[in-house]
């Protein structure tokens, strides 16, 4: 049973912390239609469509922030997770963020690697904003895709909703692995529409599209091997506490890999999908748990539940879990996409005594 909430819901209004880079953050939304396909999980639409965010540094430090969720989309996660009692309906529309709206974007052509994000089934692609802000303030272009009908509430640029078709689906077995091919098709068509001779974004100039990488939260995360599996243009990858269902087969996976977990379930022998994938990772590999966190303490839902004193179990704060989760991703692609060393992920460090790294 939840607690209480401490005092009425509308009275919170709900934050982020600040990216800790050196750059300004601009951000803008894409309404990207892929006609090569109808929708895996609503046949009857001809096309996927998605929504992706994009977060990448600008040289303006003025103007209207982005948008955490429209009204309707923050309504509809509220109303779906059960939330009313903790949150008014718009509260998720209107948390305070650190990207300006369609601000420039500043860089050299080719010159700034690409992040792609993918969040946890029933999860908005703004769970991942706080992770976003700080990898864009370090100088990374980020995309964050919403799976369309995997979630709630997903409005489209002309005011449609799409809603959690996925959620009727019981299967498990057969569910979670159709989800990560779903996933590894949208980042690829979302690649192509970034990288491609006609690029769906203006400021694609920026990327340098021989350097990519990707990570995501639970289902996410999982995605990140079957989407490096069927598209060689990732580079490096990060699940954040997902299982991934026996995903890689005995030839394994070359490229760079992170798993980044809670200590209490994903710790060697308690995941054997972990202990499998990760046996199967030929190349670099890290497997990291860090003490006091849970399932959603790689998002920005637990600093928010702080905010409102709903308790999730974690031992560590919200905003603490939030400066890891930051703090390891920058390293893992400043490692593999910028080719810089990164002590933090080869031994422990006094910073971060909740982070053990278990096995490499």
């Amino acid at each position: 049973m939840l607690p209480q909430p401490a005092s009425a819901a509308t009275t919170v209004v709900l934050s982020l912390p600040a990216p800790t880079g050196p750059h300004h953050v601009g951000a803008t939304v894409l309404d990207l239609k892929d006609t090569s396909r109808a929708d895996p999980w609503v046949p009857t639409d001809p096309t996927r469509e998605l929504m992706v965010t994009m977060w990448y540094p600008t040289n303006v430090n003025h103007g209207t922030t982005i948008r955490y969720e429209t009204p309707a989309e923050s309504e509809g996660y509220i109303t779906g997770k059960h939330l009313e009692d903790y949150l008014s309906p718009d509260s998720f529309s209107e948390v305070s963020t650190h990207a300006y709206l369609n601000a420039p974007p500043a860089g050299q052509p080719h010159s700034l690697p690409l992040i792609v994000l993918s969040p946890g089934y029933t999860s908005q692609r703004s769970s991942l904003t706080s992770l976003a802000e700080d990898l864009a303030s370090h100088g990374y272009v980020v995309a964050a895709i919403d799976h369309t009908y995997e979630t709630y509430a997903i409005q489209f640029s002309d005011g449609r909703i799409a809603t959690c078709a996925t959620c009727a689906i019981d299967d498990e077995d057969t569910f979670f692995p159709k989800l990560f091919q779903v996933h590894a098709a949208d980042v690829s068509f979302v690649l192509n529409e970034l990288t491609g001779a006609h690029p769906a974004w203006s400021g694609s100039r920026l990327i340098d599209a021989t350097r990519i990488g990707m990570a995501g939260h639970s289902a996410g995360g999982a995605a990140a091997l079957s989407t490096m599996l069927a598209d060689p243009r990732i580079d490096a990858g990060v699940d954040m506490d997902g299982t991934t269902y026996d995903q890689l087969p005995d030839s394994g996976l070359s490229r760079p890999f992170m798993f980044l977990g809670t200590q209490a379930e994903h710790s060697p022998g308690q995941d054997s999908t972990w202990d499998h994938d990760f046996s199967r990772l030929t190349g670099w590999r890290r497997w990291i748990t860090v003490a006091g966190t849970v399932h959603n303490s790689f998002t920005d839902y637990d600093a928010f539940a702080d905010e409102i004193g709903l308790d999730l179990g974690a031992t560590i704060t919200g905003l603490r879990s939030i400066e890891i989760t930051r703090r390891y991703t920058l390293a893992m692609f400043d490692r593999h996409l910028r080719h810089i060393p990164q002590h933090l992920l080869d031994s422990a460090s006094s910073c971060y005594p909740e982070v053990t790294i278990v096995a490499k």
